[in-house]
């Protein structure tokens, strides 16, 4: 009898280690223990949008760096804001085995294709930064909370022209401030994001006159930048200036939703007689080292700082996850919504940087050293 029990029990352990080899996790991952081998120095496909913004050459390079120290294999392209190009490059990681795509869409709704054939393929698709819509096989997002990024550039845009204090109280001043507004582009989901946060905050003090938007142009199409473009944005500056402000009256404020946009801005402002030293009241976002030391030299007024080194190492984190059989973290499953699904996200909070606060929040951190800043 005990020998016919023990050979029972190692039966039955078998059984259980032969299914468990068997089933999958989620959208049919292998298990942990036989993931972690077969996937060991996988292929992983990192799609960056372009590299005329520092910001994205950071982050790619630190994606793939923290991938390599993990022993994964990387194709890490660069698109230079061309969406067929893009394209291209991630059937081309697909065609090479990629087993996890990280990428940063320049057009969230343009990838429907690669993600088919990824989803019939088994591999995962984590969103960088910006969400890809219209698709079911987006597996995961990492991004900031990008309303907040909206509230906060508007919100600076406030305490700059002192209508709000340093504790983001009212302080009574009725203006009215001449302001301009910009968005960033229509086809970057983040955008509306942006610009809907940023209204959300702006539109009381409109509604009531303490602030004007003097050329009437409030609506998101009226003032999206269609590839997040400098001298796009420049030249509406412009024309907004020759058109609306001919007759003598100044910009106080303007609402940019990006450091690159800015600094065009400003270029359109001082080539339009407006001094270094009396600009407009002026926002911007991710901390470009340009558009700090433009904050630092008292032109522009403010950036939003997103640490990429925290989404980066999110992205990678994700990606291991997913290769090892593990259900990877989110903080946020109700508020991203690709038209086809809520999409599970992990979400990191933004700061505003003004001259005040620069060296504590950039280079305290490590993310800057001063040397990088002059």
């Amino acid at each position: 009898m005990k020998t016919r029990k023990v050979l029972f029990g190692i039966a039955a352990v078998g059984l259980a280690l032969s299914l468990a080899a068997c089933s999958g996790t989620r959208g049919g991952t292998t298990t942990t223990t036989e993931a972690a081998g077969a996937n060991k120095g996988a292929l992983i496909g990192v799609a960056m949008p372009t590299k005329t913004s520092e910001r994205w050459i950071k982050d790619g390079d630190a994606v793939k760096a923290d991938l390599e120290k993990l022993g994964y294999k990387v194709d890490l392209e660069y698109a230079d804001d061309k969406i067929p190009q893009q394209v291209q490059q991630i059937s081309n990681m697909l065609t090479k085995g990629a087993k996890v795509l990280i990428i940063a869409a320049i057009d969230g709704t343009a990838l429907s294709d690669q993600l088919d054939q990824a989803g019939k393929s088994g591999v995962k698709v984590i969103a960088y930064d910006r969400l890809i819509n219209g698709n079911k096989n987006v597996d995961y997002y990492t991004t900031f909370d990008n309303f907040k990024v909206g509230v906060q550039q508007a919100t600076s845009l406030l305490t700059g022209l002192g209508v709000l204090d340093k504790d983001g109280k009212d302080t009574g001043k009725t203006g009215p401030f001449n302001v301009e507004l910009f968005a960033g582009s229509p086809d970057d989901n983040n955008a509306t994001f942006f610009f809907n946060g940023a209204m959300a905050t702006l539109k009381p003090f409109i509604d009531k006159g303490v602030l004007k938007v003097k050329s009437g142009q409030t609506g998101f199409t009226q003032v999206a930048t269609l590839r997040w473009d400098p001298s796009t944005a420049q030249k509406r500056m412009q024309n907004l200036i020759a058109s609306t402000y001919s007759d003598g009256s100044k910009v106080d404020g303007v609402l940019s939703p990006y450091d690159g946009l800015s600094i065009g801005i400003i270029s359109a402002l001082t080539s339009s007689g407006y001094a270094t030293n009396a600009l407009p009241i002026i926002t911007g976002q991710d901390a470009e080292a340009a558009s700090v030391k433009s904050i630092i030299a008292g032109q522009q007024y403010s950036t939003i700082y997103k640490d990429t080194r925290l989404l980066g190492k999110e992205a990678v984190k994700m990606a291991d996850d997913l290769l090892n059989g593990k259900t990877p973290e989110v903080n946020d499953t109700k508020s991203y919504n690709n038209k086809v699904k809520i999409v599970p996200t992990f979400l990191f909070d933004p700061l505003v940087v003004t001259k005040d606060n620069y060296k504590e929040v950039l280079v305290d951190s490590g993310y800057y050293t001063e040397a990088d800043l002059k």
